[in-house]
């Protein structure tokens, strides 16, 4: 069984699948949004979610998991190696270099 990270650990998220590019940007209300390129089938969006997760904060895709919202689009991630406020501080710098380049 695997253990669950406390509650202060854990970062919220939306994906949003079919995207025509993967990243992370921000949506209007400020919440952090990771684009799959993936369709949310069989489990696709959430692999691929993780990739891009890992890739962006520089961890291997082992150390992402999804604690919550595995079958929706509103998750939440822990990152084994770092804090809450160290993830969310590289998953903004991330979205507002993607927003400069959209």
């Amino acid at each position: 069984m695997q253990s669950v990270a406390p509650h202060d650990d854990l970062i919220s998220i939306r994906v949003r699948p079919r995207s025509s590019r993967s990243g992370v940007v921000e949506d209007t209300g400020g919440r952090l949004v990771v684009r799959v390129h993936a369709p949310a089938a069989e489990g696709a969006a959430n692999r691929e979610c993780v990739a891009v997760l890992a890739q962006v904060l520089g961890v291997a895709k082992s150390a992402v998991r999804i604690v919550r919202g595995e079958k929706s689009r509103s998750k939440q991630i822990a990152v084994e190696g770092l804090g809450a406020a160290d993830v969310r501080a590289q998953l903004a710098r991330a979205a507002a270099r993607e927003g400069r380049r959209s």
